[in-house]
């Protein structure tokens, strides 16, 4: 009976002790999630941008242009951010040069945004060439857009694929189509 009682007791210690250890396995990391999208894009600076949301990865209805649901916006070859004068939104843009894949780690600051109008963060004619001969608008190879996001809280990468006139009949072309790769994290982490 004295031994079957020093077992027990002998196992309750074990119990609480094994039960009240620390946990120190590392949180598990959110992976960042990356998709190849085209997006069609009014070539007349009288119609409307196109409005781009990383978060949903979808495009964003024009009615929504008011609010911080889109990151970047996109007309002809001018880009705006949702931030300042272009937006209710926190979003900024580094643009860095290098290869889309190995650059894992967005800046944590010297973002840039749209202070103005005509004070735009990403500057037309700074990412792509324009071939006049084709009327071609060409991307610059190893330019790479990393955003914050609208929201102010996540991070995106993004490079710019082709430009491609949309099919078309009459005289001129009415949209571009933009193709791009993007990474976006949603951990809130700069890390892809």
């Amino acid at each position: 009976m004295k031994n079957s009682l020093s077992l027990l007791t002998i196992a309750a210690f074990a119990l609480v002790f094994t039960a009240c250890q620390k946990n120190d396995a590392p949180p598990v990391a959110v992976p960042a999630y990356s998709s190849t999208q085209t997006l069609t894009v009014n070539f007349s600076s009288t119609k409307p941008f196109a409005f781009f949301g990383f978060k949903d990865s979808a495009l964003v209805v024009n009615s929504d242009s008011t609010t911080a649901k889109w990151d970047f916006g996109l007309r002809l070859t001018t880009f705006l951010v949702n931030s300042n004068a272009s937006g209710p939104g926190k979003a900024g843009v580094i643009m860095q040069d290098g290869i889309f894949a190995s650059l894992n780690t967005a800046p944590t600051s010297g973002y840039a945004y749209d202070t103005t109008s005509t004070k735009l963060a990403i500057k037309d004619g700074s990412w792509y060439d324009y071939n006049p001969q084709s009327h071609a608008f060409i991307p610059k190879a190893g330019k790479v857009f990393f955003f914050r996001t609208a929201d102010g809280a996540h991070y995106a990468k993004m490079q710019l694929l082709a430009v491609d006139y949309a099919p078309f009949t009459g005289p001129a072309p009415s949209q571009l189509l933009y193709k791009f790769q993007y990474a976006y994290q949603p951990s809130g982490s700069n890390n892809f």
